[in-house]
């Protein structure tokens, strides 16, 4: 069966704030105040935790490499306490799901963020049970850029590896496409556009409502 696997922050939902909010409270409980802004830094941020704490940490003096693994807990701990507040769904990110479904395709999501807090997320967001697979990044053994990353999460979509893409938005998405020789599909409409562009995906989306067609023309 034909499959679309799509990551998750910064490609179907924005969790920067959430993420954000997360990271600051480490900061606070520091004494260091709220070191980062939601908008200024929600590139950042979806790229994940420790991102965000070296982020914070270079804008003081006196922190080393090891607070950011101290602190790494703390943040996925409070992220879990707190973890849509301010998250949303990209506009038609569901009505293209949906319709990928409805064409014949299965669907999944693979994604570097932990597979507890996806699985919570996800469900939080009332979307689960749309997508026939999930694998996180403690899922397996491996995590993209690893191919099996994607191959995982074909298959247990009920997928052809073969026949299959990728839609994410940052560079470890696209090195996963090319690791598992398939296409990806980045979108545009992050807060990374033009590094985005920068990367030479089969193709790029600004809005969801342009995806089957290009799922349609890269996979049949």
């Amino acid at each position: 069966m034909r499959t679309v696997i799509f990551d998750l922050d910064g490609t179907l939902a924005d969790t920067s704030g959430d993420l954000v909010a997360a990271a600051n409270h480490c900061f606070r409980g520091l004494g260091l105040g709220d070191l980062l802004d939601a908008q200024r830094d929600a590139a950042t941020a979806l790229r994940g935790g420790r991102a965000m704490l070296r982020l914070g940490f270079s804008r003081v003096t006196g922190f080393e490499e090891d607070e950011v693994d101290r602190q790494y807990p703390v943040l996925l701990a409070a992220y879990a306490e707190d973890i849509h507040t301010h998250t949303t769904l990209y506009p038609g990110a569901m009505d293209a799901v949906e319709q990928l479904r409805s064409n014949g395709y299965a669907v999944g999501i693979a994604t570097n963020k932990p597979e507890g807090l996806a699985e919570a997320l996800m469900t939080s967001l009332g979307v689960r049970d749309v997508f026939g697979s999930l694998i996180g990044a403690d899922t397996l053994p491996v995590r993209k850029p690893d191919p099996e990353h994607h191959f995982e999460a074909v298959r247990r979509a009920g997928g052809d590896p073969q026949r299959s893409l990728l839609v994410g938005d940052t560079a470890t998405d696209r090195d996963t496409s090319r690791n598992a020789g398939v296409p990806s599909v980045l979108v545009t409409f992050g807060p990374g556009r033009d590094d985005v562009l920068a990367l030479d995906p089969e193709a790029t989306i600004n809005h969801y409502t342009e995806l089957g067609p290009v799922v349609t023309r890269l996979i049949g």
